[in-house]
């Protein structure tokens, strides 16, 4: 967390995870550049430049789909979230890479803007054998483009994190564009069975952990609790519940996280202001609840961040009855402060 915007605040995790990317994305290159020299040496310079960049998008963009879902299902790919928009900026400048040298190589050369010729060169947008699939892989540059440009913190506070959130969801747009460009330029250009299938292999590998993840997840919103007679939900044993650490239940269709800490339960809303985190999925450090994915702290007796921070979630009001632990439905506000249960 900062008090105020910089370009990048740079700490020792963004540097480290900023040299793995830059060093995996320079050695793909050198490798693929290599080994198509060695078989297929008649190829142009500026021919193996678009595949270069253009598989290695296509690589990065796939292990960025397959981090959320990860996470999801073991907490020990955290590290990798943590800095995500940094992988996603890297990505959009390899594909930038690719479609700037696919202009150049294709377009530059007649008597129309190139950005026209993308769209006019191949009018036949009714065949599925010929359809001009670089109009595909323009639309998902573009959209490439906005979420890079808005990944910053600045934007996620301005436009609001609902609002930024479904902007940036818009990654699977992009991603269905994307496959259907290499599909459809392999299956015009080269039919190759080696591209196809690993493009296959993708699909199912992101769209499996992805039903897998929401299986997982499925179970914690249709666990229902007992109500006893004044309206209290009975949620769990207070054995069940690790010191630091916090239990997820789904009350009234909202998800929340049940803390102890210090022999002492608060419950929170699950969700944090910053980028949606799954709270009840941190832990308690020197104090605050600390959000998994960015490091976001939260007071649990006040839902508040401590300040000069402003964040605030809903807190709800607990009780234990012969160790077990009951949860008021209704939702305090904001920020309201309710005094932690000794277990």
């Amino acid at each position: 967390m900062g008090l105020d915007y910089k370009f990048v605040l740079w700490n020792k995790h963004k540097k480290t995870y900023d040299k793995f990317i830059a060093l995996g994305m320079v050695l793909y290159l050198i490798l693929f550049f290599v080994l198509t020299l060695v078989t297929n040496a008649e190829l142009t310079v500026e021919t193996i430049i678009i595949r270069a960049f253009g598989s290695l998008a296509i690589i990065v963009l796939h292990i960025i789909l397959i981090i959320g879902p990860l996470t999801r299902l073991n907490p020990k790919y955290l590290p990798i979230l943590y800095n995500r928009r940094h992988l996603g900026v890297s990505m959009f400048l390899a594909a930038l890479v690719h479609g700037l040298f696919s202009i150049i190589n294709f377009h530059t050369l007649g008597d129309k803007n190139p950005i026209v010729s993308i769209f006019t060169s191949n009018m036949d947008y009714g065949s599925l054998h010929n359809f001009p699939f670089q109009v595909l892989g323009f639309f998902a540059l573009l959209i490439l483009f906005v979420m890079a440009s808005t990944s910053h913190d600045f934007f996620l506070k301005n436009l609001s994190p609902k609002i930024w959130k479904q902007l940036h969801m818009l990654v699977y747009l992009a991603y269905a564009l994307v496959i259907l460009h290499v599909f459809l330029g392999a299956f015009q250009q080269e039919t190759s069975l080696f591209t196809i299938g690993i493009l296959i292999l993708g699909f199912l590998m992101i769209s499996g952990l992805h039903v897998i993840a929401a299986f997982k997840e499925g179970k914690i919103d249709s666990a229902k609790g007992e109500l006893d007679s004044s309206g209290w939900l009975k949620v769990c044993h207070t054995d069940e519940i690790e010191e630091s650490r916090a239990k997820i239940f789904t009350v009234k269709n909202e998800r929340v996280a049940i803390f102890k800490n210090e022999d002492k339960l608060s419950a929170i809303h699950n969700v944090c202001k910053h980028q949606g985190g799954p709270l009840g999925e941190g832990k308690i450090v020197d104090g605050c609840i600390t959000c998994p994915w960015h490091g976001y702290q939260y007071l649990p007796h006040n839902g508040q961040s401590p300040p000069p921070f402003t964040e605030k979630v809903n807190t709800y009001e607990l009780k234990v009855l012969e160790g077990i632990v009951y949860i008021n439905p209704d939702a305090m506000a904001e920020g309201t402060e309710v005094a932690p249960i000794v277990c």
